[in-house]
């Protein structure tokens, strides 16, 4: 796996043509052939500002992603380089580096948000770089994050309308890098020293008064809080002496500023250390493949005219994984049939009992690949499919046990054949010689092992093909009396309607012990448990998804309160507002219980009622009666009586439903 992902320079992902995104084909196979997880670093900022440089640090390289040298913006759209993760064995670690934002050849700055909002949205840590520091400039600079409640969509359609959609985004954005170039200030605040991410909290300080001014000032600091709860802020000093910048990528790290070495060196760090695998909602770690489709989804929406929505992605992707792991579950049955199943087998019983437990393999291998299957759409297909493929070996034992049968019945009674043809029963007592001749025959037939379950029904079928030659024989014996050949022929009449009989009495048992034994492969494969078990799941997961986004936002809360009480109270309505809606989201349990007392109040009738009325000889359906059936979701277990007039019905249809007087007995022969 590792030469897969191993690439030796970066490729673009996302390419930017005429104001045109698109995805690029070669990129998107890449991605596809990587099927471990991906921690997904994205840089953002201004062009020439030095993104490249540290994207190829990260990448443990001098030079790959373009630095270029002059007043153009060298990286065009989103670039990407796939590197094993240096400190996650098994982890692949995804470096997209983007092109400058306010390049002064774009005119328009439409694609820069773009560019800017799918950063955030494939990313796991996103990093905004920039010179200097963190004044106004910076801020109004950094506009790019005010408009992402304008560029992004956490749900397709939210059903909470009072409450903000970008109330979500905390769930789903990445952690926040604030990268300072050529930092020239002493981190210092009240004459006391200060860490970088002290001085970031300190810059994105909200002010108290209320005015068109200060909400321009607060806004982008307002939506840093917000949408990004997880920040980080590294400084550092410029590398080397401004001839030498344009050259960077060339220059050995012992004539570069030693502090900018060590700073870089500790960010570098950071990033190995801190950055997470990318995550989508509810716990779905992301690969190669899931990335892929993100970038589709989020790219043809942007192409599209519609904007990228989170819920939509993630949707689309459980499609496609769910249509991947029925298709899965079914090759691993088909597989595991073919190999340990040896047909013909004996019985029916047996067959289905090799059957079980490969149909529940096939169900885990299903729960392990799939998420998110809403309405259990592709557990019902799944299903169904296992169901159609277990009938079709079922059949294809009966095949092959039908065929094997034939080829013993020929090998078995084709010297008998050829006697009957060559006249050696053509004799008194030839018919006598020919049944004893026939029954050795079908002894040794019948211990023969390995013909199936057909083995019965053949015989029946070649003996039947075989009647007349018994008959004939039987009436050209001349040592039989006419009375005797009268009794043969009842003799055969029956015996053959009592092996008719049989073998109907074996049919109708086989049928029964066939519906028994789905049953009892339905219940032992525990569909319903195993699927009660992933919806339960999931639910902890999104749970623990809003717990966690509660969380974020009590934080930023308690940072609030001290500076700006407004805005404290917002983020206070928006938690409770969240932890409302999930306060009332019933567990399973309650919703079955829920669902089950429903149902009894549905069904429990006080009294019977009229299902199909008979009025002047016409039968007419009752519509209330029909009202009441199709609210009944249970499976119905219908008992019927008929009889005479006044033979006791009433009575014993009133002892089924417990109670003394329900349907009406009739005292008179009216």
């Amino acid at each position: 796996m590792a030469s897969e992902i191993n690439m030796p320079g970066p490729v673009c992902l996302i390419e930017n043509s005429d104001q045109q995104l698109a995805a690029n084909q070669e990129a998107l196979d890449i991605l596809s052939a990587i099927k471990q997880p991906v921690v997904v670093v994205a840089i953002v900022g201004l062009y020439r500002t030095g993104k490249s440089y540290l994207m190829n640090k990260l990448a443990g390289k001098q030079e790959g992603f373009s630095l270029g040298s002059t007043m153009q913006s060298h990286t065009k759209g989103i670039w990407m380089w796939c590197v094993p993760h240096p400190q996650q064995p098994g982890h692949t670690l995804v470096l997209l580096d983007t092109e400058g934002l306010g390049d002064i050849e774009k005119g328009d700055n439409q694609n820069d948000c773009w560019i800017f909002a799918l950063a955030v949205l494939l990313s796991s840590t996103f990093i905004y770089n920039s010179i200097g520091t963190i004044n106004q400039q910076a801020m109004d600079q950094l506009h790019y994050v005010t408009e992402l409640t304008d560029l992004i969509k956490s749900k397709s359609s939210p059903e909470q309308s009072d409450i903000d959609d970008s109330a979500n985004f905390v769930g789903f954005f990445p952690n926040f890098v604030w990268t300072l170039r050529d930092f020239s200030l002493e981190l210092e605040a009240n004459g006391k020293s200060i860490t970088p991410d002290e001085y970031l909290e300190k810059s994105l300080t909200l002010s108290k008064v209320t005015n068109e001014k200060t909400e321009s000032f607060n806004k982008p600091r307002l939506c840093i809080r917000k949408f990004f709860p997880k920040r980080k802020c590294f400084v550092f000093d410029r590398p080397a002496g401004r001839k030498q910048l344009s050259k960077l990528e060339t220059i050995p790290e012992t004539e570069l500023s030693a502090e900018f070495v060590e700073q870089v060196e500790e960010f570098t760090s950071y990033i190995f250390s801190s950055s997470d695998v990318k995550t989508l909602s509810g716990g779905i770690k992301v690969n190669g493949p899931r990335l892929q489709s993100l970038v589709l989804t989020y790219v043809n929406a942007i192409q599209s005219g519609g904007l990228p929505c989170m819920e939509d992605a993630v949707l689309t992707l459980a499609q496609i994984e769910n249509s991947a792991a029925v298709q899965k579950a079914i090759e691993h049955y088909e597989e595991q049939m073919n190999l340990k199943v040896q047909l013909p087998t004996e019985t029916l019983q047996e067959l289905l009992d090799l059957n079980r437990p490969i149909e529940r393999e096939a169900i885990e291998i299903f729960m392990k690949y799939s998420f998110k299957d809403v309405d259990q759409k592709f557990q019902k297909e799944l299903g169904a499919l296992l169901d159609a493929k277990r009938e079709s070996f079922i059949n294809k034992n009966m095949d092959v046990s039908s065929a094997r049968c034939s080829d013993l019945l020929r090998d078995i009674f084709g010297p008998l054949e050829e006697e009957v043809k060559q006249g050696t029963f053509h004799k008194p007592g030839g018919y006598s010689l020919f049944l004893q001749r026939k029954q050795e025959l079908e002894k040794k037939y019948d211990e023969t092992p390995g013909k199936g379950l057909q083995a019965e029904e053949m015989l029946k079928k070649y003996f039947k093909s075989k009647e007349d030659v018994g008959d004939t024989l039987l009436m050209m014996d001349q040592s039989l009396t006419e009375k005797e050949k009268e009794i043969e022929v009842e003799r055969i009449k029956a015996k053959a309607f009592e092996t008719t009989n049989r073998e109907l009495r074996e049919m109708q048992m086989r049928h029964a012990r066939m519906m028994e034994e789905k049953e009892k492969s339905y219940q032992e494969s525990k569909r319903e448990k195993q699927l009660t078990e992933k919806m339960e799941q999931e639910r902890k997961e999104l749970m623990a998804e809003q717990d966690r986004i509660v969380s974020l936002k009590l934080k930023e809360q308690e940072k609030l309160i001290e500076g700006f009480q407004n805005e404290s109270r917002k983020l206070h309505q928006e938690i409770e507002k969240i932890k409302s809606i999930y306060t009332m989201t019933p567990s399973l349990n309650s919703l079955r219980q829920k669902n089950m007392l429903d149902m009894i109040s549905d069904i429990h009738m006080l009294k019977p009622m009229c299902l199909t009325e008979n009025t002047e000889m016409q039968l007419v359906i009752n519509q209330e009666a029909l009202g009441y059936l199709s609210a009944i979701k249970d499976p119905v277990v219908v008992v019927t009586i008929v009889g005479l007039y006044c033979t006791g019905n009433t009575y014993l249809m009133n002892k089924l439903v417990e109670k003394e007087r329900s349907w009406c007995h009739k005292h008179n022969y009216a």
